[in-house]
């Protein structure tokens, strides 16, 4: 797969407590990321964030949160990106969960596969 050099990088921060059936809701974005043909997704566990509800999640040992934040990165080429954010928006109704979405235009440098 070719990768163009204007793209976005689709960016979704949500609970890892979120879930969607039986899996977490990140699993569930990046198999269905998958499924759609995108280029890649990465997810990364946060330490410590809070949102629109301004609660902490937070990995202190004192303060041990069940919700740590979870960031899920989606690049590929703008009209895929487009697609698959409705894609997702679908996915957090039927979750009913809260989160935040975010597109940036970004500019690939690389993309290639192991040899």
């Amino acid at each position: 797969m070719k990768l163009e050099k204007d793209a976005k990088l689709l960016r979704i921060f949500i609970g890892e407590s979120d879930k969607y059936g039986q899996r977490p809701l990140y699993e569930a974005i990046v198999y269905a990321a998958k499924k759609k043909g995108m280029a890649g997704a990465t997810v990364t566990k946060g330490v410590l964030s809070y949102g629109a509800n301004s609660k902490i999640h937070t990995l202190k040992i004192f303060a041990l949160s069940e919700d740590l934040p979870v960031i899920i990165e989606i690049v590929d080429e703008v009209e895929k990106i487009e697609e698959f954010n409705e894609i997702v928006d679908k996915m957090f109704k039927k979750v009913n969960c809260g989160g935040l979405i975010t597109v940036e235009k970004i500019k690939v440098l690389k993309y290639d596969a192991r040899k």
